[in-house]
C-alpha cells in the first residue's frame, strides 16, 4: 500500500471511496466543494496495486475567542473504501496527514468523529478544554488534539469549520 498525495487524475476514484465509506454522496461533495474554494491543508490516498482505497482531507478551521483567532486543522473526512476496512489503512492516512499538518506549522487538529476511535491517534474531546463547535454535537464526538506540545495552554473558545461543511 502506497500513501500519496491526492493528484488531479484522482478526482473520480477520491468521490467513488468516499460515497461507499459513507454510504451517502455528502462526503464526495464536501471533498470537491473544499478542493474547489482551495482550501485544503492536506488530501492524501492510500493505493492498492494501482486502485485508490482510502483517501483523508484536512482542511482550516478557526479557533475564536473573542478577537483572538487561531488556524487550526480540521480532519476530516477520512474514508477507506468497505472492502479494505479493518487493515490499517484509515490509521495510515491520520498519521500521515497529521504528521504533515505539524510540518506546515499547524499545531492543534481537530475533528468530529468516533470517540472510541479517535483517542488513539491523541485526540481528546475539546469541551473540557473550553473548546467547543459552533454547532451542537455529542461532547464526546467533538475533539482536540495538540500537534505541538502546549499548543492549546490558555486556548479556548469557538471552533468555525469552512463553510462548505454546512451541506454535510
Amino acid at each position: 500500500m502506497l500513501i500519496r498525495p491526492e493528484e488531479l487524475h484522482d478526482e473520480t476514484a477520491i468521490r467513488e471511496v468516499n460515497q461507499l465509506a459513507f454510504g451517502q454522496e455528502a462526503e464526495g461533495a464536501l471533498v470537491d466543494a473544499l478542493r474547489e474554494a482551495g482550501a485544503v491543508l492536506c488530501s492524501l490516498v492510500a493505493e492498492d496495486d494501482g486502485r485508490i482505497v482510502g483517501h483523508i482531507l484536512f482542511s482550516p478551521a478557526t479557533l475564536e475567542d473573542g478577537p483572538s483567532r487561531w488556524e487550526v486543522a480540521a480532519l476530516g473526512p477520512v474514508a477507506v473504501h468497505p472492502e479494505h476496512q479493518r487493515r490499517g489503512i484509515g490509521s495510515a492516512l491520520i498519521l500521515a496527514g497529521l504528521d504533515i499538518c505539524r510540518v506546515r506549522g499547524y499545531d492543534v487538529a481537530i475533528l468530529l468523529g468516533h470517540p472510541a476511535y479517535y483517542p488513539r491517534f491523541g485526540f481528546r474531546p475539546a469541551a473540557p478544554l473550553g473548546i467547543r463547535w459552533e454547532h451542537d454535537a455529542p461532547e464526546e464526538a467533538f475533539m482536540v488534539m495538540e500537534l505541538q506540545a502546549g499548543a492549546l495552554a490558555g486556548r479556548q473558545g469557538i471552533i468555525r469549520f469552512r463553510p462548505e461543511f454546512e451541506g454535510v
